[in-house]
């Protein structure tokens, strides 16, 4: 790929969920950010001013659906509807982060499905692709009607980890949900995983029951997709120490960090999470115990291929 090369037929553009991002991926595509205000008027409704032609253009609409989600979520329905209006070629939404991803089913009588109707509101605009990374549940590539990548934050996280060389490693995961993920770490990094059996009282609270795997002396690593409230992987930290473990590391794609997650990083036995940067991780979040890697050069590499009618699959090949 030509990476840091010029691509004349395209256009960038960001709403304001991940400026810092935007701008990152756009430098390493050798691009300037596309010249748009994304503001509000005084009572709260979004504004979108585009101040270069994008007709014929393949247009990338970098915008994560994370907190603000609505609003962000509205920046990325209006750019798109903008684009559509002005002639654009190609809108491609690149969407890091997926907000709304969690209600992907019908858990019980009477749940909506958002993550499907989250993805209805993004053909309906105009998008004609989405670019995004490590969905919820994979399945909801399918509810898509228009082609959508699936990037993969994985392979960075590996890296990270190899470079440490922890002896005596063992990958776990910290519910049912996450034992896909956790054999895809373990599998480069050659060791071993466990399982936490948990049983959810309610929505971001969790009990720990068992688990399931042999932690005592080892070094282990928790994997998820997102850390939103950090109630699960604190509480799954807190109980592979007491088990006997001996140092724990977290690591998540999706930093949500809401609500208490800072106060309960802090005061557990986690000794480094780590997360990329599909969610900007700014202020009080800036803590000792995180690190952030980015996730640009891999953004850049697909929106690349893509432009060229190249495979996106062979970045992870």
């Amino acid at each position: 790929m030509r990476i840091g090369g010029s691509f004349p037929e395209f256009k960038i553009f960001t709403g304001n969920s991940n400026i810092a991002l935007a701008e990152e991926i756009a430098s390493i595509m050798g691009k300037p950010l596309g010249k748009a205000d994304v503001g509000t008027f005084s009572d709260g409704e979004i504004s979108v001013n585009v101040f270069e032609t994008v007709r014929g253009r393949d247009i990338y609409i970098i915008q994560s659906t994370s907190n603000p989600v609505n609003n962000n979520l509205m920046e990325l329905l209006i750019l798109i509807d903008a684009m559509k209006r002005a002639s654009a070629g190609r809108i491609n939404a690149v969407i890091p982060y997926y907000g709304y991803a969690r209600q992907d089913r019908k858990a019980k009588a009477r749940d909506p499905i958002t993550a499907k109707l989250v993805a209805d509101l993004i053909s309906a605009a105009g998008a004609d692709r989405v670019v995004t990374m490590d969905l919820h549940a994979a399945q909801i590539q399918g509810y898509f009607d228009i082609p959508v990548d699936h990037l993969l934050g994985m392979p960075v996280l590996v890296k990270y980890f190899k470079k440490m060389k922890l002896p005596d490693l063992i990958i776990v995961s910290p519910d049912h949900g996450s034992v896909t993920r956790a054999r895809n770490m373990a599998q480069p990094l050659n060791v071993p995983i466990a399982i936490i059996d948990k049983r959810r009282q309610k929505a971001n609270e969790s009990e720990i029951m068992h688990v399931i795997g042999d932690i005592e002396g080892k070094n282990c690593i928790l994997v998820d997709d997102v850390i939103d409230t950090a109630g699960t992987i604190t509480n799954a930290a807190n109980k592979l120490t007491e088990l006997g473990a001996q140092d724990v590391y977290a690591c998540a794609t999706h930093g949500v960090l809401s609500g208490k997650a800072i106060e309960r990083i802090q005061a557990s036995t986690i000794k480094e999470m780590v997360l990329l940067n599909t969610v900007p991780v700014l202020g009080e979040k800036q803590i000792d115990k995180i690190k952030v890697l980015s996730v640009a050069p891999i953004f850049a590499e697909a929106m690349g291929n893509i432009h060229n009618n190249d495979s996106v699959s062979k970045i992870f090949a």
